[in-house]
């Protein structure tokens, strides 16, 4: 089955200004890109919509598992659809205290929405099935503690947030799934080679048995934590490692060769 690659870089809360912002779409803008290579963007999408070049997509940080009402302060899955926003990340790596025109994406699971905000697998879950069911498609975070690796526990940590995921799924829908160990996000450490292919075929398996083969065989799987233009070749090269999810080197010009790294 070949699945396209993809690569999406996590922009967060930063930069600041809509200045330095411009700087680093302006690279994009002038990069030579594989064109083999689907590449988004996750930032705050309306200011950039009118200045990045159409084949990057600028994508969401979040949504409200509801379409519509007086909820101040979230944002609808139906409003960014509606904006042409291609995609919304969404969701948390597991901690065990806490049970168009203008292509748009949006995350569900980020370990900082768990560590920070306190959301639950089920939450993300209800999340993703809004988004979806609004043709909104979902880029879904998953992964394991630094203690959970060490007590050989990351399958069963990413298990328990697939299985809340898996309840909201059916066939047709269109579903990018980021494995970021926890520990590796933003610290330096990098899972080696085998342990994220590992990781990878497992939630292959798993999207096979708890869904179907279809699914399983189409569903791109991305890893996350700490990529950088001098690692993510390794990793490219692993059959279950379809993209990236790149935090801090997204910001820098190095951006521009973890995109192109299966063309290089």
């Amino acid at each position: 089955m070949s699945r396209q690659f993809f690569v999406s870089g996590n922009f967060k809360m930063n930069p600041i200004s809509r200045a330095q912002k411009k700087i680093i779409i302006n690279e994009l803008n002038a990069a030579d890109l594989d064109s083999n290579t689907e590449v988004v963007t996750v930032t705050i999408p309306l200011p950039l919509k009118d200045i990045v070049r159409n084949d990057i997509k600028v994508s969401a940080q979040n949504c409200y598992y509801k379409t519509s009402g007086a909820y101040t302060g979230e944002i609808s899955p139906a409003q960014l659809a509606d904006a042409g926003v291609p995609y919304v990340i969404l969701g948390n790596a597991h901690l065990p205290n806490h049970a168009a025109p203008f292509n748009t994406t949006s995350y569900m699971g980020h370990s900082e929405r768990l560590t920070l905000f306190h959301e639950t697998s089920e939450l993300v879950a209800q999340k993703t099935k809004v988004a979806l069911d609004g043709s909104l498609p979902v880029i879904l975070c998953v992964g394991e503690t630094l203690q959970e690796r060490e007590a050989g526990q990351t399958t069963r940590a990413v298990e328990k947030e697939l299985r809340a995921l898996v309840t909201v799924l059916n066939e047709s829908d269109g579903i990018v799934i980021a494995y970021e160990p926890v520990w590796a996000i933003g610290t330096g450490k990098v899972a080696i080679t085998a342990q994220a292919q590992g990781v990878h075929a497992y939630i292959r398996q798993y999207l096979s048995t708890a869904i179907s083969t279809t699914v399983s065989d189409n569903t791109r799987i991305i890893y996350g934590g700490s990529v950088t233009a001098s690692n993510c070749k390794e990793f490219s090269s692993q059959i279950d490692v379809d993209g990236f999810l790149v935090g801090g080197a997204s910001l820098k010009p190095e951006f521009v060769d973890i995109i192109n790294v299966r063309r290089n």
